[in-house]
């Protein structure tokens, strides 16, 4: 089975490992130049070229794309193709029985998948880390890695979603029998767990740094929202991914700010305002006397957070989330296999 399994499979390998193989050297060639760059410049990000930057998205479109794209359209098929055509019940008759059938050719393309997203995932991440969370004073930054842009394209657990999406198409094709059926509905399935994740599970999956503090100077972003009300946002250690970043009244309720306080903010660059003529010193100097004022009423900032040193806890706990769930999605395979496969 074993054997049967490489045969039926070469060409994708082949591609598969091609395509890897290629994108692995180009990452080799031009890594160790931001390496240098980076160790030598806190201001990296102003010296990265127009292809550093795009090459740094495209890696982020191709590990958001590879692991779906390998696991859907190998698991798909991978046994929906040979209920569809019969083939499967040759298998059957050679005393081949039906869980080593699904065991090999499940086991088989699971060891496969792992090994190429993984080598992908590694060089990415290896090319990337000198400049993950690169800052400009002036135009501009990069994504840091524990950002939910950037995380689930990092470290591990690119793997774990590429078992994930094998092992869930392998399901939908034996219960359909039909893989493009089973690849639409696995890819439609896929998407709704990528988006609910990172909005509803990662925050928990380990436990988040809760701070409410005095509010001071520099402020992350302050103006108004939708409503009008005036909001400011404190910043926080660099790297970290913010849950929640809201001002508190002096009983730890919610608060918009006091409407006094716009007055406060500084004009923005290139604004004019017919009725200030502060200078940048003025400026500064009336908004930290508004922050004391804010801070004598009572006011303070709460702030709950992931930080940078929570990556790989994150990491890991997320992979042995999607890997118990795949695991319990291939127990429910091999069930319906012998049970209602006929």
């Amino acid at each position: 089975m074993i054997w049967l399994s490489w045969r039926q499979s070469r060409t994708q390998l082949l591609a598969v490992f091609g395509l890897l193989a290629a994108a692995c050297g180009w990452l080799a060639v031009t890594g160790p130049r931001l390496a240098r760059l980076a160790h030598h410049n806190s201001d990296v990000y102003d010296l990265l070229s127009r292809n550093d930057r795009l090459l740094f998205n495209g890696g982020l479109a191709v590990l958001a794309a590879a692991p779906a794209l390998l696991g859907i359209f190998w698991g798909g098929p991978l046994v929906a193709r040979e209920l569809e055509t019969g083939t499967f019940r040759l298998a059957w008759n050679q005393s081949v029985t039906r869980g080593r059938w699904l065991a090999c050719k499940l086991g088989f393309s699971v060891l496969v998948v792992m090994v190429a997203v993984g080598l992908l995932s590694l060089a990415i991440t290896w090319w990337a880390h000198p400049i993950d969370g690169a800052m400009s004073s002036t135009h501009g930054s990069l994504p840091a890695r524990l950002s939910p842009i950037s995380f689930a394209m990092r470290g591990v657990v690119p793997v774990a979603y590429a078992v994930f999406a094998l092992v869930l198409a392998t399901f939908i094709g034996l219960v359909l029998r039909r893989p493009l059926p089973a690849m639409a509905l696995t890819l439609a399935i896929y998407v709704f767990v990528q988006v609910a994740v990172p909005l509803w599970v990662r925050p928990h999956l380990v436990p988040a740094t809760t701070v409410t503090t005095v509010i001071s100077a520099p402020l992350d972003a302050a103006g108004a929202d939708d409503s009008g009300a005036i909001t400011i946002s404190t910043q926080v250690s660099p790297g970290a991914w913010v849950l929640t970043n809201q001002t508190v009244d002096a009983h730890g309720r919610p608060a918009a700010l006091p409407d006094w306080f716009g007055d406060c903010l500084p004009t923005p660059p290139g604004a004019s305002s017919p009725t200030s003529k502060q200078t940048g010193a003025e400026s500064s100097a009336t908004l930290d006397a508004c922050l004391t004022r804010l801070n004598d009423s009572g006011y303070r900032q709460h702030l709950v957070y992931q930080p940078k040193s929570h990556f790989w806890p994150l990491q890991w706990a997320e992979t042995g989330l999607y890997l118990l769930a795949s695991a319990l999605i291939a127990v429910a395979s091999f069930w319906w296999t012998r049970r209602k496969l006929a």
